[in-house]
């Protein structure tokens, strides 16, 4: 069964428009998810709203929206106050501009989604916008009102469809300069930066997120089918923890090593080779 779309509307360039049907191209209800019991009676448990400071329970219809200003003190927001400066949808996504990809921030990326044409009648004008996009390696930038909020958005072609990904606002972005600014200037050594180069050449792969793999949750789903079929639980498997860095040169050299598949050199001179080893070294010997 196809899932149900997220948002209906239409996509619209100048005059130019066709209907549209938006998905999200992500989802977490695969997780596994708790819910509050009574571990006496194993019943779901309910929440219910008290008040801070009298601890008193709080009726539903006294629930209201205030922003914190002070200590226990708030401005109040009524519902209607909210809906005269709601920003009424369209049902649309105006696209305002085309830019190239790699000038857009990786931070200003938020949710994405799948956006399909949702009528064969605008099939056309879907394909002409998404083509044209390609072609010119640009994005569209435009607007659109998703759960009440306006967001910007950013469209760009993505096999026969779009990928749309709606982007943070600058306010919502924090400054790197808060966090960089105090890391101190450190002028590396050549063989150092050389050698962790060398790392990362012979760590090169390609991006294959279906390797990845979420341990802690196959341990939940171990954890779940043991419990249900009523088998003893097993404490996981300890992760060993990596040694502590003392020498990062070494640790780099050893690093090199250990990728070509043997142990680090030691500065020591071997011992001489006893008579029987005089016959023939491994490296020459040939296998019977």
């Amino acid at each position: 069964m196809a899932p149900r779309p997220y948002w209906k509307g239409y996509l619209k360039l100048s005059l130019v428009s066709c209907p549209i049907a938006l998905y999200p191209a992500t989802s977490g209800s695969e997780r596994v998810s708790f819910r509050q019991v009574n571990k006496e009676t194993g019943n779901r448990l309910k929440q219910k709203l008290v008040d801070a400071e009298t601890g008193q329970e709080v009726d539903s219809a006294n629930k209201g929206r205030g922003y914190e200003i002070g200590k226990n003190q708030f401005i109040l927001v009524e519902d209607d106050e909210l809906e005269k400066i709601r920003v009424e949808s369209s049902h649309t996504i105006d696209i305002d501009s085309f830019v190239p990809r790699d000038q857009i921030d990786q931070r200003y990326l938020d949710t994405p989604y799948y956006i399909i044409p949702n009528d064969t009648v605008g099939q056309e004008a879907f394909a002409v916008i998404r083509e044209a996009m390609r072609d010119k390696k640009m994005v569209a930038l435009g607007h659109v009102v998703l759960a009440k909020r306006e967001r910007v958005i950013m469209l760009e072609a993505r096999g026969k469809g779009l990928l749309a990904t709606t982007l943070h606002y600058p306010y919502e972005i924090r400054k790197e300069s808060e966090y960089f600014d105090d890391l101190p200037d450190i002028k590396l050594p050549d063989e150092m930066t050389k050698l962790a180069s060398h790392i990362l050449e012979s760590k090169r792969a390609d991006f294959e997120p279906e390797k990845f793999e979420d341990r802690y949750e196959t341990a939940l789903v171990k954890l779940l089918r043991a419990k249900q079929a009523g088998l003893p639980e097993r404490a996981p498997e300890s992760t060993p923890e990596p040694a502590r860095v003392i020498n990062l040169m070494d640790a780099l050299k050893r690093s090199i090593a250990d990728a070509k598949g043997s142990k680090p050199t030691e500065r020591r001179r071997p011992p001489a080779p006893s008579k029987a080893g005089r016959r023939g070294s491994p490296k020459t010997r040939k296998a019977g």
